[in-house]
C-alpha cells in the first residue's frame, strides 16, 4: 500500500496527451486539432473533460481556441508564456534536447542579479540558509534539495517577487534535474566551493563579490552539464 499513487485525473490525462502530441510533432505549430467529438473519442475522455483541458492549454499558451473554428496549435516558443514552462515540466516525458542548456543560460542571467540583491536586502536570511552547507551529505539528493532551498531563499530575499514566481514554475522539476547534475562528483565539489565562497561573501555583506561568485559558478555549471551529457 505504501507504493500506491492516486490515478491521474481525466483532465490532467487529456492535457498530458495533448502536450505530448504537440511536442512529438503529431500536432505541429499551426496545425488544427481534430474536431471535439473525434478528439474526445481518440483520448477516451468526455467532451466536457476535453473542453476543460483545451481551456487550460489555451490559457497557458499552447492552443488558440475560437468559436466555430478549428482549435489551432500555437508555436509555443514564439507565442507561449511562462505557463508553457510549467506544462513542459509537468507533462513532457522528453524535453527538447537544448532545453536544459537554454534553461541554464537563463539562470546565468538571473541568478547573479537576484543573489546580489538578496545580499543587499537580507544577508542574515541568506547566511542562515548557507550555514548548513558544511554538514551537507555528499549525495545527489542532498545537494539537489539544498540547492533548491538556497535559490528559493535568494529569490525570496532579493526584493523582487517575480524571480520567485519564475523559480516556483520549476518546483519539483528543479530537484529532478539537479539530482542528475549532482550525480557527478565534480559538480558537487564545484557547488560546495560555491556555497563556501558565497557564505564568506554574505558574512562580509559583500554583494558585488556574491554576484561575481554566482556568475562564475553558473558558467561552470553549464560547462559541467555539457561535459556530462556530451561525453
Amino acid at each position: 500500500m505504501n507504493n500506491w499513487t492516486a490515478p491521474q485525473k481525466p483532465v490532467a490525462y487529456a492535457e498530458q496527451a495533448l502536450v505530448t502530441s504537440i511536442l512529438d510533432g503529431t500536432y505541429p505549430p499551426g496545425a488544427a486539432l481534430p474536431g471535439e467529438r473525434d478528439l474526445a473519442a481518440q483520448l477516451g475522455v468526455t467532451r466536457p473533460t476535453l473542453r476543460e483541458a483545451l481551456r487550460r492549454l489555451e490559457s497557458d499558451g499552447w492552443l488558440t481556441v475560437q468559436q466555430g473554428k478549428p482549435t489551432r496549435v500555437n508555436d509555443i516558443w514564439r507565442e507561449g508564456g511562462l505557463n508553457v514552462l510549467s506544462g513542459l515540466v509537468r507533462f513532457s516525458k522528453e524535453l527538447p534536447p537544448d532545453f536544459i542548456p537554454n534553461l541554464l543560460a537563463v539562470r546565468l542571467v538571473m541568478a547573479p542579479a537576484y543573489t546580489r540583491a538578496a545580499i543587499e536586502h537580507a544577508p542574515e536570511d541568506v547566511l542562515a540558509c548557507l550555514s548548513g552547507y558544511a554538514l551537507l551529505e555528499d549525495s545527489p539528493e542532498a545537494y539537489a534539495a539544498f540547492d533548491w532551498k538556497l535559490h528559493r531563499v535568494l529569490t525570496l530575499s532579493c526584493g523582487n517577487p517575480i524571480y520567485t514566481l519564475i523559480l516556483n514554475g520549476f518546483s519539483g522539476f528543479y530537484e529532478q534535474m539537479a539530482r542528475l547534475y549532482f550525480a557527478d562528483f565534480y559538480s558537487r565539489q564545484a557547488s560546495r566551493r560555491f556555497y563556501q565562497a558565497l557564505h564568506d561573501a554574505t558574512r562580509r555583506k559583500d554583494a558585488p563579490a556574491a554576484e561575481r561568485i554566482t556568475h562564475d559558478v553558473m558558467v561552470e555549471s553549464i560547462d559541467l552539464w555539457k561535459k556530462a551529457n556530451n561525453p
